[in-house]
């Protein structure tokens, strides 16, 4: 079973190379750089997973260029982003920048994506908040066509351009998977109508599973495959503690692969603790090889 690992980007976190070539050593699947690009000051939106919205992500680098690094230092070490906030991008610049890390890999990136949480963030990008999820949807419909299209154009509500060249394309047909970061009915049946997999924050296996069995169910209600999603749980790895018995619990569920996340340790990791953190998550990956 793969096992992949979220690595918050700061000017504080360390060699970003170095540390992206350790990820690669020790037999991580993936390396998922995830994007905040501004927090507003001020009064905010309620954080979902503590009381306030954590000082350091005010300071996350930007994800491409992040990965750009990584690429550049590893030569099998998948590329993703966990997530890309793609409503608060132009479609056609974010194509490109895509593409271009795709064709430098080898064909390496995926690309996980969200419609975003906070809306003062996305207010302040120039998306209404309650026009994110289809301003997501357009922009990846975009993408898929600037991708595959020797003159691609496309006219949406919020999303327009007339036929354009758009290169390099990617290395991978048709471009990166795209994975949908999100939770409940909804994004379930966003998934199963228009994305290539799903990437939720999730609690345990038994919840995934059974959410996973709806969305097997609306995948092939959309007239689509859905043992061909890629299902990317993002998994607590509890201080390093996650066990074997979990991960083939996940595997079971039918998890292409773990995604290592925590925010206590996304904040250590944002303070220069991320190659400590990385050897300490290792014993994970060699849990899930035999599986």
């Amino acid at each position: 079973m793969d096992v992949g690992l979220i690595l918050v980007a700061t000017t504080r976190t360390g060699d970003l190379s170095a540390l992206a070539r350790r990820v690669e050593a020790v037999g991580f699947d993936s390396l998922w750089i995830p994007e905040h690009v501004v927090i507003p000051s001020g009064v905010l939106s309620p954080f979902p997973f503590a009381p306030s919205w954590p000082e350091h992500y005010g300071r996350w680098a930007d994800p491409f260029i992040a990965l750009t690094v990584a690429a550049t230092a590893t030569t099998r070490l998948k590329l993703a982003t966990g997530v890309c906030l793609l409503p608060e991008h132009d479609p056609l610049v974010t194509a490109k920048v895509v593409a271009s890390l795709d064709y430098y890999s080898g064909g390496r990136v995926i690309l996980g994506v969200g419609a975003g949480g906070l809306k003062e963030e996305l207010e302040a990008m120039g998306t209404p908040f309650r026009l994110r999820w289809q301003r997501l949807r357009e922009t990846v419909e975009a993408m898929r066509v600037l991708w595959t299209q020797a003159e691609a154009s496309y006219s949406g509500k919020l999303v327009q351009f007339p036929a354009v060249r758009c290169e390099p394309k990617p290395i991978q047909p048709g471009g990166p998977p795209i994975l949908l970061g999100g939770h409940g009915p909804k994004a379930l049946e966003r998934v199963a109508r228009s994305y290539d997999g799903w990437c939720p924050i999730v609690a345990e296996p038994q919840s995934f599973a059974e959410a996973v069995t709806v969305l097997r169910r609306l995948t092939r209600e959309a007239g689509r495959n859905p043992e061909a999603l890629q299902l990317s749980p993002y998994v607590d790895p509890q201080e390093g503690n996650l066990s074997r018995d979990t991960l083939k619990a996940y595997q079971e569920a039918g998890a292409t692969r773990v995604v290592l996340l925590s925010q206590h340790i996304g904040s250590e990791m944002a303070d220069g603790q991320a190659a400590a953190w990385i050897e300490r998550l290792a014993p994970i990956v060699e849990r899930a090889r035999p599986l």
